[in-house]
């Protein structure tokens, strides 16, 4: 039955994230707004949804290990795991210039919460700060979205509500794909007596990850490279900012010492290498797609 659900899960992710590049490619051209700006917001929130749930259910259940580390190891499964898996099916693009404000943010939201975990705890205060944070990026993606050139040609029309019905249909779809992964592959672990952290920052994180590794493969596939890269930006901003944030408002997270002396050095490693990516190489191609996917190898295997 375990291997059914899973199957099952498959299936739902990548007709979720089929359903959900059309509907948000859509919405991107009638209102104007770049296909990044869209990943960025939409796509990156919408595919963070599992891991709110996941974040904001361990953490009222009394576990906070999970809580924290299904948002961080999401964050490190993002940018090595998805965003290397896209790169070998189509090269990105990533020009520096028009990225850097969102890695910017995402930057700065990464260390702001290896500071505030520095104490022990995440508390209501930092939950407050962090969800102001993800206001101002909001605030200025969606400014500066709509003063980009939208290029539409060649694109079949699709009217707005269908493209909404489209893009909200893929949202609940990813949703419940990855819960039946999650919850299959969470009894799995815990049967081999792995630790509720661990847990968190492998299984949980990347199951949480799914409707982002479905969204960036389809994206890819279909050639909207920066629906792709601004998912996985988007969903690592969200992460911290709305979903860290939104559980630390409901109940205070005590942090373990491994989050700050070892699991952020991963997280922002993974941030600072996809900023260098954009820097230097303005993309990544297969080579680098190679590359990132054994660093997640080699995260996974180290925190275990």
């Amino acid at each position: 039955m375990t291997y059914v659900l899973f199957l099952f899960g498959l299936a739902l992710l990548f007709g979720g994230g089929e359903l959900l590049v059309r509907g948000a490619s859509a919405i991107a051209r009638h209102f104007r707004l770049s296909p990044m700006v869209i990943g960025l917001t939409i796509v990156g929130f919408g595919t963070s949804a599992p891991e709110l749930l996941v974040s904001l259910q361990a953490a009222l259940a009394g576990q906070p290990d999970m809580a924290l580390g299904s948002a961080l190891g999401s964050n490190v499964s993002n940018i090595l795991l998805i965003l290397g898996s896209a790169a070998m099916i189509a090269p990105l693009t990533m020009p520096f210039t028009r990225l850097w404000r969102d890695f910017s943010f995402m930057l700065a939201a990464s260390l702001a919460i290896w500071l505030m975990m520095l104490d022990g705890t995440v508390g209501r205060l930092d939950g407050l700060l962090l969800l102001a944070g993800l206001g101002v990026f909001l605030f200025t993606t969606l400014r500066i979205g709509k003063t980009e050139t939208v290029a539409s040609a060649g694109a079949r029309p699709i009217a707005l509500p269908v493209a909404i019905a489209l893009t909200l249909a893929g949202l609940v779809t990813l949703v419940f794909g990855a819960r039946f992964l999650v919850e299959s592959a969470t009894e799995i672990a815990r049967a081999f007596g792995i630790s509720e952290a661990v847990i968190g920052l492998t299984v949980v994180a990347v199951g949480t990850s799914l409707p982002e590794l479905a969204t960036s493969l389809i994206a890819a596939l279909r050639r909207q490279t920066d629906i792709a890269v601004g998912n996985v930006v988007g969903s690592n901003i969200f992460n911290i900012l709305g979903i860290v944030g939104t559980t630390a408002l409901v109940t205070p997270i005590p942090a373990a010492p491994r989050f700050a002396a070892q699991d952020m050095l991963w997280v922002m490693g993974a941030a600072l290498a996809l900023v260098a990516i954009s820097f230097f190489l303005r993309g990544a191609g297969r080579n680098t797609g190679v590359a990132l996917i054994v660093a997640y190898a080699a995260y996974v295997v180290l925190s275990a």
